[in-house]
């Protein structure tokens, strides 16, 4: 099928630039992202995420490990950005989000990269842990676009973004497919450093479903545009499944939801009493069997 992206038509009319005015202006005081840490980002790196206005990249390929509707046959091609607005305890990927590992790049090698993975045939662009760096992505997309840039784009987040960044977002990705982490205030403080993680979540869904409704996806089985969610189960209950669940299916029962099941105890997760070990087989079924009886049909496990 042929789906045009909507951001080149904010290309064209001149609104995507306005876009990137808005985030610069936004990151002299940074209010970017829930911490709203205040960090001048324009000036230094100082803020929570330890970044200021340049990108920086940690790797970027064809990724096939990524759900089977952004894979297809010829992967997503994922951007994976270096350091985090979250504090996850037991993060996968803490030499990125915790240690710092990457690359700074300008924006027009951004743009390349883009460029570059989609003639290599990636379905899309996956942009991982963007939240932080969307002016980054904004201004590289100002060169992307008339380079040539006309596949999907996908903000793949850990779902603590503010709905104010969202809602200047509006137009700029396809695809939104952002984590709900944990229901509970108090775990969310205690394994990421965000006692407002499951309000700011709940928020930040709401207005991605608002913009781009149920994933959608066409004849080939390639997913083009909606939301697709991701809920990590945590051993013990700590992610507090059953009522994401509950809150997933207000937003729609055709929301399109990844129960993951591959938590392992890394970086720091042994100093919190439940994460040292690996979830259990009945764990994830009880997890599968309670989404099924809510009426929840499009689920990958």
């Amino acid at each position: 099928m042929n789906y045009e992206p909507s951001n080149i038509v904010l290309f064209h009319s001149g609104e995507l630039e306005k876009i990137a005015d808005s985030f610069q202006n936004r990151m002299k005081k940074c209010i970017l992202c829930p911490r709203a840490c205040g960090a001048n980002r324009t000036k230094d790196k100082t803020g929570f995420c330890r970044s200021g206005m340049l990108p920086i990249v940690s790797s970027f390929s064809a990724h096939f490990g990524e759900e089977p509707p952004l894979v297809g046959s010829r992967g997503s091609g994922t951007i994976f950005f270096t350091n985090c607005n979250m504090a996850c305890m037991f993060c996968q990927n803490y030499d990125i989000s915790h240690l710092g590992s990457g690359e700074e790049v300008t924006f027009e090698e951004l743009a390349m990269m883009m460029i570059s993975l989609q003639n290599r045939g990636c379905h899309n662009i996956n942009f991982v842990t963007p939240t932080h760096m969307v002016y980054a992505i904004v201004k590289a997309l100002l060169v992307a676009i008339p380079a040539g840039l006309c596949v999907p784009l996908v903000y793949n987040s850990g779902g603590y973004d503010s709905v104010e960044t969202l809602r200047l977002l509006d137009g700029v990705f396809d695809i939104y497919m952002p984590d709900f982490k944990y229901w509970d205030p108090d775990t969310a403080k205690n394994l990421s450093g965000a006692r407002n993680y499951p309000e700011i979540a709940r928020n930040a869904l709401r207005e991605m479903h608002r913009q781009v409704g149920d994933l959608k996806i066409d004849e080939t089985g390639l997913a083009y545009r909606g939301l697709l969610a991701r809920h990590l189960v945590l051993p013990d209950n700590l992610s507090g499944t059953r009522n994401v669940i509950d809150f997933l299916c207000t937003l729609s029962r055709d929301t399109f939801v990844n129960i993951m099941d591959q938590y392992r105890p890394m970086y720091r997760a042994r100093e919190h009493p439940g994460l040292e070990r690996r979830v259990t087989l009945q764990e994830i079924d009880e997890a599968l069997q309670y989404a099924r009886k809510s009426g929840l049909t499009r689920m990958i496990c």
